[in-house]
C-alpha cells in the first residue's frame, strides 16, 4: 500500500511534466522537492517528476527513466544553501526508476559523491545517514538486500532480485547533506545479471505510482 495518496501524486505530476516540456526537447531537466533541486543534466537518464517534502511521511519522490546499463549521474543542489537560508541536513529520497533498456537489471548501485568522479570521504559531512542508522533506513520493491559501504566510499548495491525491461523499480534512501558545498552528486547504476537470475522480492510497499496513462498505475485511494 502506497504511503503517498495516489490523487496528491497525480495532482502533482501536471506540473511537473509541463515544466519537462517548456524546458524544450534535449534539454535538461530540473525540478525543485524538499529544499533540494534535482537535474539530469549531465545525460543518461530522463528526470520526468519531483514530489514530496523530504520528511519519512512525505519523502521526495523522484520518477526517471534509465536507458543503458552504464552510470547515470543525477546532480543535486541545495536550494537553502544557494538561497542563505538556514540549512536543511537530512531528507529521505524515493526513486521509482523505470528500465528502458533492453537487459535485465540484476542489482542496482548508489554513490554520493561530493565532487563529481570523486569518492565522498569520511569528513566531507555527506552520506546516506551513516551515523544512527537502522535497516528501515534503506529499502526497496525489486530487490530483497542491500549491501553498504560508506568506507572509503558512500555506497549502496541492492541486491537478490530483478528489474526487467519495461519495469519499474523504487528505491528508499536517506541522505544527510551537512557540507557548505550547495551542489553534490548521486551516480546511480544499474548490474547486468552474472548468473542465475535471482527472484524478485516484494517486501518495501511502493510509495510512488507510475503517471498518468500508464498500464501499471495505481487506482485511486479510498
Amino acid at each position: 500500500m502506497s504511503v503517498l495518496p495516489s490523487k496528491a501524486y497525480r495532482a502533482g505530476i501536471p506540473a511537473a511534466v509541463i515544466a519537462l516540456v517548456v524546458s524544450g526537447a534535449g534539454r535538461a531537466a530540473e525540478f525543485a522537492a524538499g529544499g533540494f533541486s534535482f537535474s539530469d543534466e549531465l545525460g543518461g537518464f530522463r528526470l520526468l517528476a519531483a514530489t514530496g517534502s523530504g520528511t519519512p511521511g512525505d519523502p521526495v519522490v523522484l520518477v526517471e527513466e534509465i536507458y543503458d546499463v552504464a552510470p547515470a549521474t543525477l546532480v543535486i543542489r541545495n536550494l537553502d544553501l544557494v538561497a542563505g537560508r538556514p540549512l536543511q541536513t537530512q531528507f529521505t529520497l524515493v526513486k521509482h526508476v523505470t528500465n528502458r533498456s533492453v537487459r535485465v537489471w540484476a542489482a542496482f548501485e548508489f554513490e554520493l559523491q561530493e565532487a563529481e568522479g570523486k569518492p565522498s570521504v569520511y569528513s566531507d559531512g555527506l552520506s546516506f545517514k551513516q551515523f544512527a542508522s537502522i535497516d528501515s533506513d534503506v529499502a526497496s520493491d525489486s530487490f530483497a538486500k542491500n549491501e553498504r559501504d560508506f568506507e572509503p566510499y558512500d555506497r549502496i548495491q541492492f541486491i537478490d532480485g530483478h528489474v526487467d525491461p519495461d519495469a519499474a523499480g523504487e528505491f528508499k534512501v536517506i541522505i544527510t547533506d551537512a557540507t557548505p558545498i550547495p551542489q553534490f552528486y548521486l551516480v546511480q547504476e544499474p548490474k547486468l545479471l552474472s548468473a542465475g537470475l535471482p527472484p524478485a522480492r516484494r517486501h518495501f510497499a511502493a510509495v510512488a505510482p507510475p503517471p498518468p496513462n500508464h498500464p501499471t498505475a495505481f487506482p485511486d485511494a479510498d
